[in-house]
């Protein structure tokens, strides 16, 4: 399941302790909650920049960033899953990298009502 052009994956606030450890036993894996839970986005973004990173996020924010702002990034996945419970947003995060892994990489991706979009940048 690895793929080595991820160096790094961050993780946002709010996604989840369970989707970090999941992460943490494939790939290597930043933690925002664990470094500075109140980040600024344009900091996550800029840190991810730096590590060569995915974001993984439930903030809308990063689109304005990337669409409005045109800041440069190398994938950024928003997870809309605002009620989900751990166990579903970790089967959604697996079944992300089982199926569709290489086409997040540098792209804004989005998943949404069971449906994952792929805007290509």
């Amino acid at each position: 399941m690895k793929d080595e052009s991820f160096d790094k994956i961050i993780v946002d606030v709010g996604v989840g302790k369970v989707i970090e450890e999941w992460l943490s036993l494939h790939y290597k894996i930043i933690s925002i909650r664990k470094i500075n839970h109140e980040m600024p986005d344009l900091d996550i973004l800029k840190l991810a920049n730096k590590e060569n990173a995915l974001i993984i996020t439930m903030d809308k924010d990063f689109g304005e960033l990337i669409f409005k702002q045109f800041s440069f990034h190398h994938g950024i996945l928003l997870l809309r899953l605002e009620d989900a419970v751990a166990a579903e947003k970790l089967s959604v995060i697996q079944n992300i990298f089982q199926n569709s892994y290489s086409q997040i990489r540098n792209n804004f991706s989005v998943y949404q009502n069971g449906k994952l979009r792929i805007r290509n940048n």
